[in-house]
C-alpha cells in the first residue's frame, strides 16, 4: 500500500512537469538513441545497445515512480492554512540556543530539498516543528546531541 504523498501546489505542478517531460521528449530521445545503437548491426554484443536499453529501464521506473505518486498525492492548500501552528505548508522562523536565525518551509517528503531549507514534515527538524505554536521551543536528537530551536514566527507558504 503506498504512503500518501503530501505536495503543495508547486509540488503538484512540478511533478505534473517533470512527468510530461519524461513521458515524451526523454521517451523519444531514448527511443532515438536504441533505434541508433541497433543500426550499429549484432545487438547481443553491443554495448551501446544494452546503455540505452538500461536507460529506457530507469526512465520508465521513473514514469512509474512519478505516476504513483501523482496518484496518491493530497494537495496542501495554502488559503486554508493557518498562522497559528506549524503544518505542512507553513514557513517556520526559529532561533537556535546560540541566537542563530532560521527559517524553513515544511513541505511533503516528494518536495524536500535540505539545501533550500525546504523541510520534509518526516525528517527530524520538520517533525519536531509540526503541531507546535509560535513561542514554543521543541528539541529533537541530532548526531552532535540534542538541538533546541524556539518558533519566531509561522507565515503562510
Amino acid at each position: 500500500m503506498p504512503k500518501d504523498v503530501i505536495l503543495t501546489p508547486d509540488g503538484l505542478a512540478n511533478l505534473k512537469a517533470e512527468l510530461e517531460h519524461m513521458s515524451t521528449t526523454r521517451r523519444r530521445e531514448v527511443a532515438a538513441r536504441i533505434k541508433e545503437a541497433r543500426e550499429f548491426g549484432d545487438i547481443t554484443e553491443n554495448a551501446e545497445y544494452d546503455d540505452a536499453k538500461n536507460e529506457q529501464a530507469m526512465l520508465e521506473a521513473r514514469i512509474a515512480q512519478l505516476e504513483e505518486k501523482l496518484r496518491s498525492a493530497t494537495v496542501i492548500n495554502s488559503s486554508d492554512l493557518g498562522t497559528d501552528v506549524v503544518r505542512v505548508g507553513s514557513i517556520v522562523h526559529v532561533v537556535d540556543g546560540n541566537g542563530k536565525k532560521t527559517t524553513y518551509t515544511i513541505v511533503g517528503s516528494a518536495e524536500a530539498k535540505p539545501d533550500e531549507m525546504r523541510l520534509s514534515n518526516e525528517s527530524p527538524v520538520g517533525k519536531a516543528l509540526v503541531g507546535h505554536k509560535r513561542g514554543e521551543e521543541v528539541s529533537f536528537a541530532t548526531p552532535k546531541g540534542e538541538r533546541r530551536l524556539k518558533i519566531t514566527k509561522i507565515e503562510v507558504a
